[in-house]
């Protein structure tokens, strides 16, 4: 950790953003290498209402919306009483504003529990802090579909082309309207982070001019 870092004791939550298949896990554990930072994954591998979700999302939505939203929640109040600078995988605010809004307007959440999910989400949030950094990885609907059929996930299957236009529209529109604190965009089509060391390194470099003023003059 360099001085720079050290000395910025109050940055203690980064958070990536993205549509399914952004590739922001791998981005979470590169930069939680890179940092020397504790890395918090969403939790897909064992989430108990993923599988059933994709096969009938009108069913489970409601449920799948609320374990990732008190799921999120634990991760948020850990990072804030910890003593640890922490990278989340998605943020708390992407259920609300881009995945649950998403299932409503699609007729897969009811309105009164989506009205019942908007309750929650805002007592909550009401109670934390927003993170020193958003990081959005920006990916078009060819890209996503790419890494999500590279990944291979049985549940993931079974995703329409129409929901990842409609997730990514409203990410797009939430990005643009996003004031809850410093925001960093990469452009996830045009860098490649896993194989190019460079482009790696400019978001390295962003980052820190992001959150410890580094190359400030270039902002």
């Amino acid at each position: 950790m360099t001085e720079n870092q050290s000395s910025n004791s109050k940055i203690k939550h980064i958070a990536i953003a993205g549509n399914i298949g952004a590739g922001k896990t791998t981005l979470c554990e590169m930069l939680g290498n890179h940092f020397d930072w504790e890395v918090h994954y969403e939790d897909a591998n064992t989430n108990p209402y993923l599988s059933d979700f994709y096969d009938d999302m009108h069913r489970w939505s409601f449920n799948l919306q609320i374990y990732f939203l008190n799921s999120r929640y634990q991760q948020i109040l850990k990072i804030q009483q910890g003593d640890h600078v922490v990278i989340q995988d998605r943020t708390i605010y992407e259920d609300a504003h881009i995945f649950a809004p998403n299932l409503y307007e699609m007729g897969l959440m009811s309105k009164r529990d989506f009205d019942n999910y908007k309750s929650l989400f805002e007592t909550m949030t009401s109670q934390i802090n927003p993170p020193d950094l958003l990081i959005y990885l920006k990916a078009s609907i060819p890209k996503l579909v790419e890494h999500i059929h590279k990944r291979g996930r049985d549940y993931e299957g079974s995703i329409s082309l129409d929901y990842l236009k409609r997730l990514n529209d409203k990410y797009n529109n939430w990005i643009n309207s996003y004031r809850h604190g410093k925001l960093l965009i990469v452009d996830a089509d045009n860098t490649d982070f896993k194989k190019n060391q460079e482009d790696f390194g400019n978001i390295v470099g962003e980052i820190n001019s992001k959150l410890y003023g580094l190359f400030s003059d270039k902002e």
